[in-house]
């Protein structure tokens, strides 16, 4: 071996032997940490991740005091009621409106607490169409119209109410008049046609008997997501259990597998692919805390759903739970007579809790 050879290699040894040294002598430098001082800091930084705070969004404790409806638009809060109520005015001309007073009460008053419990920024007008579709939809600016059919194919309240808060988290983010708002130049040149009432031809479909823009009643899968999760936080904030959306879509799509086309228009509408019900379950269980009771049934929603059987029945209901009914966690516990309190009918009925 060459002096030169020899002296490169003493070089190299020199230089390892220093770099090991800074790293016993200073390991932070060095970028490692060793002993209990890194444990330490990895506790910290678990710590942290399960004290950070979900974003406002995310967040079911930030209902009422967060903008959920961000993004261009073009209607101001006036002109997208005014252009609402025109449209629900047409939908009540075309449309069967169930005037009892006693469903169209309760399903009115179902739908306002999860409205209270919800962002919404402007009044609600509810009202129930006879009508055989297994579906729901609302209008911008606060009108909401339900089935019948929906009522009498939901087992438990809070599967009706589910479907009702997702509803109402398209109102409440504004998503018809911001799809509307981001559209095309062909969309934008009905606006003084659907101010005039003259809709067809221009892209419309038909809800109740009525052409509407397509714009106001079919969503882009980012405000249907969107929807999903607004509605789970309104559900739960409104004392129902959260897992009611789910399983109610599932029931539907299983119903839709044996008998294709039966319960076709929800899809349409609200196309709960496995994915967004993957989402919707993986939201519970990050975001939702876990309660030692919620809302299921009532025995006021059975009568509701007889009474509609009676009137407008024109095929068996399905078999509904007797009695109200609290879904309970494995720790949880309900103190004796605490599954609901007389109302003013003396019927009983789990409390709801509401938004102060």
């Amino acid at each position: 071996m060459s002096s030169t050879t020899r002296h490169t290699f003493i070089r190299i040894g020199f230089f390892l032997l220093l770099f090991l040294l800074l790293i016993l002598l200073f390991p932070r430098t060095a970028g490692y940490q060793t002993g209990p001082e890194n444990s330490a800091k990895s506790e910290q930084t678990e710590k942290k991740k399960k004290d950070k705070k979900p974003a406002p969004k995310d967040d079911p404790d930030q209902i009422g005091n967060r903008d959920i409806s961000k993004g261009v638009n073009l209607y101001s809060i006036e002109k997208e009621v005014a252009l609402g109520k025109q449209m629900a005015q047409e939908v009540e001309k075309a449309a069967k409106i169930v005037d009892d007073p006693v469903i169209s009460e309760y399903v009115n008053r179902l739908g306002q607490n999860i409205v209270r419990n919800s962002d919404a920024n402007v009044p609600f007008t509810i009202k129930v169409i006879d009508g055989e579709e297994v579906n729901a939809f609302s209008l911008p600016g606060g009108f909401l119209f339900v089935y019948t059919g929906l009522i009498r194919q939901t087992k438990t309240e809070a599967e009706l109410a589910s479907v009702m808060a997702h509803e109402i988290a398209h109102v409440t983010a504004r998503h018809g008049t911001r799809q509307a708002s981001r559209g095309t130049i062909a969309q934008f040149a009905t606006l003084p046609l659907i101010l005039m009432g003259g809709w067809a031809g221009y892209g419309a479909q038909q809800a109740a008997g009525v052409l509407i823009p397509m714009a106001f009643l079919k969503f882009s899968r980012a405000f249907e997501e969107e929807a999903d999760l607004l509605g789970l936080q309104y559900l739960y904030k409104s004392g129902y259990d959260p897992t009611a959306s789910i399983d109610f879509f599932e029931r539907i799509q299983a119903l839709e597998k044996k008998k294709p086309g039966t319960m076709a228009k929800i899809f349409s509408d609200h196309p709960m692919t496995s994915n967004r019900v993957a989402r919707a379950q993986k939201y519970i269980q990050e975001f939702l805390k876990e309660r030692p009771e919620y809302v299921v049934s009532t025995s006021e929603f059975d009568r509701i759903t007889e009474e509609l059987e009676r009137q407008f029945g024109r095929r068996k209901a399905p078999e509904k739970a007797g009695g109200p009914t609290l879904k309970r966690s494995p720790s949880g516990t309900i103190e004796p007579g605490g599954e609901g309190k007389k109302g003013d009918e003396g019927d009983e009925r789990p409390t709801l809790k509401r938004r102060d």
